[in-house]
């Protein structure tokens, strides 16, 4: 990799859909794959093999849970780092990403990875398209999307004339991975959005309104949102362990 990348982990939830599970440990330390090791584990293991080992992990709920399991990165070969999201006002996913910044722990182009995500997308070949597209932001979107529950089809008399489970639609989704140039964050943008804004909500189209180069990163593979445990308990856990070792 030509040039140093940060990677902002965004791992601060509260973990709501997981209860009571995340009463105890925070959402990202949730153990997957039949090695059961935590899903921020997976992520930080996927960055280092493709070369990004500078990591900031975005934390807040429980965050020494997560602390003392990783420390400072050495035991998997990175370094990380800690921005807490506890004063300031800074807070929810856009805010916590610019109190990282405020703070002087990422000032080159950034690789943004929320912490519930388990994707294994060629890291070297996004931030090229990146880069070659000379994009503000790059977002990870998907061909298509399985949705979760079943799509009905009806009559203008409420009769169900059709029914599919959990179909694939040829929608575009974001997955929840970004890449993000380091002026954006140089914007006055607590003057625009405040200190508690999301990245995905607010930041994006915001960005877009105002006229920067927001790309879309086809992402064709397979991919996991741990985010509920609706969602964990439907994992292919098997899956997992084979691509993520």
């Amino acid at each position: 990799m030509s040039a140093t990348i940060t990677s902002l982990i965004l791992a601060g939830g509260q973990g709501e859909r997981f209860r009571p599970y995340t009463d105890m440990i925070p959402k990202p330390m949730i153990p997957v794959g039949s090695n059961e090791k935590p899903v921020l584990e997976l992520i930080v293991k996927w960055l280092r093999k493709h070369g990004v080992e500078d990591i900031v992990f975005l934390v807040n709920y429980k965050w020494r849970y997560i602390y003392n399991y990783f420390e400072d990165g050495s035991r998997f070969k990175v370094r990380i780092r800690y921005s807490i999201d506890e004063a300031n006002g800074y807070t929810n996913t856009g805010g916590s990403i610019l109190k990282a910044h405020r703070e002087g722990l990422v000032n080159g182009r950034t690789l943004i990875w929320y912490g519930d995500i388990l994707a294994p997308l060629d890291i070297h070949d996004l931030l090229k398209y990146h880069a070659e597209s000379k994009s503000d932001v790059t977002l990870v979107v998907t061909s298509r999307y399985r949705v979760p529950v079943g799509v009905v089809r009806m009559d203008s008399d409420n009769n169900i004339v059709e029914m599919r489970e959990k179909p694939e639609l040829d929608i575009n989704a974001t997955i929840g991975i970004a890449v993000i140039e380091p002026y954006i964050l140089e914007l006055k943008l607590e003057d625009e959005l405040g200190k508690d804004f999301d990245f995905m909500g607010d930041l994006v189209p915001w960005l877009i309104n105002n006229g920067y180069r927001v790309k879309a990163y086809i992402y064709n593979g397979e991919w996991f949102d741990v985010g509920s445990l609706e969602r964990y308990k439907k994992l292919d856990m098997e899956w997992i362990t084979r691509v993520f070792g």
